[in-house]
């Protein structure tokens, strides 16, 4: 589970200090799907690389399973991302000179498994992303969609708890954005991931067990559809905003 206490980014432009996320108050519980949604540059990746301990806030705390990620050292939390956390990008992020296999493997390096092992992982990896006659193609011989599919099986070999996505399906025409979606819904039921997502896309976001809308740094939380009756991470209610 995460939980945001009073979480706030400060950033400096030249003489002004600009709030990309202020006084945030939030409770992800394990298995939860937040999608994160709001106009550019009101604070929804800010919101995910804090999630992912790629960024500090500059008060509040964020704790992940009872550990605070703002009093941790730098070498605990790499080693908790390269063990429990998963990060799918819209830029895909692959390196250009390796190919699927590699790509998805390097993200085991980190843990020190033998290469029998590592190869076995990648294998599966790719395998459930439908991608096991792909694993020697270099990402210029993918599609976009592929490629992007290289990039969820690189963030699961490591068998995560959390999946942090922003703008997945960014780069994505219509029909591929159907079947990557299906796809990391499927991944989350199987694997009882967590899934926070940030998408400009509501078609996308009504698909999430909560909603989370982003305005000038300031969160709006609320079930979707798609939730079971009365569910929270706390108690059953109606729309939560956090305070002006």
């Amino acid at each position: 589970m995460y939980k945001l206490t009073d979480v706030t980014r400060l950033y400096q432009k030249g003489r002004n200090t600009v709030p990309a996320v202020r006084d945030v108050t939030l409770e992800i519980p394990d298995g939860d799907w937040l999608a994160v949604q709001g106009r550019t540059g009101h604070g929804k990746t800010t919101l995910l690389q804090l999630l992912g301990g790629l960024d500090h806030p500059t008060s509040g705390t964020i704790e992940m399973d009872g550990m605070d990620l703002t009093r941790m050292r730098e070498t605990r939390i790499t080693h908790l991302r390269a063990t429990s956390i998963g990060f799918v990008f819209q830029t895909f992020n692959l390196v250009p000179t390796l190919t699927a296999a590699d790509n998805v493997e390097a993200a085991l390096i980190p843990l020190g498994m033998g290469w029998a092992e590592r190869r076995r992982r990648t294998a599966e990896a790719l395998d459930s992303v439908g991608l096991s006659d792909r694993t020697r193609h270099l990402p210029s011989e993918l599609s976009g969609g592929q490629q992007q599919r290289v990039a969820i099986a690189r963030a699961l070999v490591k068998q995560p708890k959390v999946l942090l996505a922003d703008e997945p399906t960014g780069n994505l025409d219509e029909d591929t954005r159907e079947d990557i979606m299906a796809l990391l819904e499927k991944l989350w039921r199987e694997h009882g991931l967590t899934m926070v997502l940030v998408t400009h896309e509501s078609v996308i976001a009504r698909r999430a067990l909560r909603l989370a809308v982003m305005s000038k740094g300031r969160l709006t939380v609320r079930p979707t559809s798609q939730a079971p009756a009365g569910y929270g991470p706390d108690s059953p209610g109606p729309e939560t905003t956090q305070p002006a």
